[in-house]
């Protein structure tokens, strides 16, 4: 039984490393490492996310370059490895922990029967009339001990408690990272998808709309070509620190997924999001970037945007597609601007 199962794992495994190499080959990504970790886990569609995402690369037809794929491995692997990694270390911690404080626990046990025995002894002795002096010394002698004893104990129960809040801070932290993008500073997928589902839930509550926008910063690979990688995370950064500036506290934005960013928008309708995004559309072609190796004023940043309001009841999987649709018809359109999602049908015909 076990050997049979373990060949039907072998080859289960292995034929989706055959999915993930032709599909690799069919969309003419690298085949790094990491490139085939994301591939392979989009046909486990472990997680879900992940296979929406490079669906959604798919359908409209955009090429897997360098920024896709590396942000594809940030935002749906890399992130998960680090999380694994992060929580073996703390389980470590914990475990050494609690073995100490079961330790403590006995030796304070321990010690209290002692002081219990030892005042028991002293008490006996007065009831064999013993001189009242030698009882009081002797009482005093045991209270004293028992005192250095329970001095000891909070002196270890402090220490331990210190090791507690160094364990809690260390998952605040770790979490804190789990659901940033390193890059950029802003939230990544995870923390995106897990605000949407709080909004969507809200929403559907209290009756109130809200609404996404979706970000591709236009002839992003350009940027990548013709002056590097680097260049192009200082666009994304330059992206990033104009989002948080136009961008009210209740609202989200974070990175997408390679040169694509998203914005939700808690209590705004596709009117109100529109304006917004046309906002962040011409505040970002007057930003200028300077190289930084070179000082040499590079090329204009420009923006497209699609623009959709969430409808009552629908997965959140909808509103993203209808949303990226929006874009698309964007970029199709000529770049640098904005399109809603009222806007589909007329490009359509």
């Amino acid at each position: 039984m076990t050997a049979a199962f373990e060949e039907l794992d072998f080859e289960y495994a292995r034929s989706i490393a055959d999915k993930a190499l032709r599909s690799m080959a069919e969309q003419r990504v690298p085949l790094t490492p990491n490139n085939f970790h994301v591939w392979f886990n989009y046909w486990l569609a472990e997680p879900p996310a992940l296979k929406r995402a490079i669906d959604i690369v798919i359908g409209n037809k955009r090429k897997f370059d360098a920024a896709t794929n590396h942000g594809l491995y940030a935002n749906y692997i890399g992130s998960k490895a680090a999380d694994e990694t992060v929580a073996y270390d703390v389980s470590q911690q914990l475990h050494s922990l609690m073995g100490s404080a079961k330790q403590f626990l006995s030796t304070a046990i321990a010690d209290n029967r002692s002081q219990m025995a030892a005042i028991n002894d002293v008490a006996q002795q007065g009831d064999a009339d013993v001189d009242p002096k030698v009882l009081v010394r002797s009482l005093m002698d045991e209270l004293a001990k028992a005192t250095a004893r329970a001095t000891r104990l909070e002196a270890d129960f402090m220490e331990k408690q210190r090791e507690l809040d160094t364990i809690r801070d260390s998952l605040a932290k770790s979490e804190e990272r789990a659901k940033t993008d390193t890059l950029t500073g802003l939230p990544n997928r995870r923390a995106l998808d897990e605000f949407l589902r709080k909004t969507q839930i809200a929403a559907m509550e209290w009756g109130e709309p809200f609404s996404i926008l979706l970000i591709d910063i236009d002839h992003f690979k350009r940027f990548n070509d013709e002056f590097g990688h680097s260049t192009g995370d200082q666009v994304l950064r330059l992206m990033a620190k104009v989002l948080r500036e136009r961008l009210r506290d209740v609202d989200l934005p974070a990175r997408y997924g390679g040169e694509e960013l998203m914005v939700v928008l808690p209590g705004a309708n596709l009117a109100a999001a529109s304006a917004v995004a046309e906002r962040i559309r011409r505040s970002v072609c007057e930003g200028h970037i300077i190289r930084r190796s070179t000082g040499e004023p590079l090329p204009g940043i420009a923006v497209s945007i699609g623009v959709a309001q969430f409808r009552d009841g629908e997965p959140i999987a909808e509103l993203i597609e209808r949303c990226d649709r929006a874009l698309y018809v964007a970029k199709k359109g000529g770049r640098n601007r904005v399109i809603a999602e009222t806007e589909l049908e007329a490009a359509a015909s």
